[in-house]
């Protein structure tokens, strides 16, 4: 992958592949970034292994995708010590290459138990750009040293840079349908208030904002209960 033309094919055949993924009418945030991952562990060189780490605060690792178990038990270990490759990538915007676990010495609490609890040698890590409050990274493992080169790096980071791109549309439409959702039960709890009380959209929106703020539930939760008839309209469980 050393010419321009072969970097633009790779541009190419991963942007139709995250493309079509994307586009399919049933797929959801979660779905993609699963997929993700295990298009990453069969299409980047070298790779046996994909995960996906994603970091809320300095103290929080979460895994929302893997394609086996050693990622997500890295992530735990990264978790443990607060330290790690893939953290380094989220936290740091940049790639993190171990070329050998066994002579890494940037990660050393990590490195001690990653090399006691799993078999993992090489890891790649790429930062993912993600649309809010989080941090995240792609992350490539392979059971052998020395497993990642130029061409894992070159087509890592264009996978990364689709990758963000699709998991935060998906995310966003994930948010825009849960927002409908939200409006139309809100709505309809809104309309059995006003017809059994006889007041209007104001006052009944207000009935529900006030049962959410003394029942401590959130307001979509009791518009939920009550179109569903288990919460009475003054606040009560059926």
């Amino acid at each position: 992958m050393g010419s321009s033309a072969d970097v633009e094919a790779a541009h190419l055949r991963v942007a139709e592949l995250v493309q079509g993924l994307h586009n399919r009418p049933d797929t959801d945030s979660d779905t993609v970034v699963a997929e993700l991952a295990e298009h990453a562990a069969a299409r980047i060189p070298g790779a046996q292994y994909a995960g996906i780490t994603l970091t809320r605060n300095a103290k929080q690792v979460e895994t929302p995708a893997t394609t086996h178990h050693w990622p997500l038990l890295l992530d735990k270990i990264q978790q443990r010590h607060l330290e790690g490759p893939c953290l380094t990538a989220a936290w740091e915007e940049k790639t993190v290459h171990v070329r050998d676990l066994e002579t890494e010495d940037r990660f050393p609490n990590y490195r001690k138990d990653a090399l006691e609890e799993t078999p993992i040698r090489s890891i790649m890590a790429f930062q993912l750009f993600i649309a809010d409050e989080s941090l995240g990274a792609l992350n490539v493992y392979s059971e052998e040293p020395n497993a990642f080169g130029h061409e894992s790096r070159t087509l890592g980071l264009i996978f990364a840079a689709h990758s963000s791109v699709a998991w935060n549309s998906a995310r966003r439409e994930s948010q825009f349908q849960k927002a409908l959702a939200s409006r139309d039960v809100i709505g309809q709890a809104k309309g059995m208030i006003m017809e059994r009380y006889r007041v209007d959209a104001v006052q009944a929106f207000e009935l529900l904002r006030k049962l959410s703020q003394n029942s401590n539930v959130p307001l979509t939760k009791v518009a939920s209960d009550l179109v569903s008839g288990t919460l009475s309209s003054n606040g009560n469980s059926e």
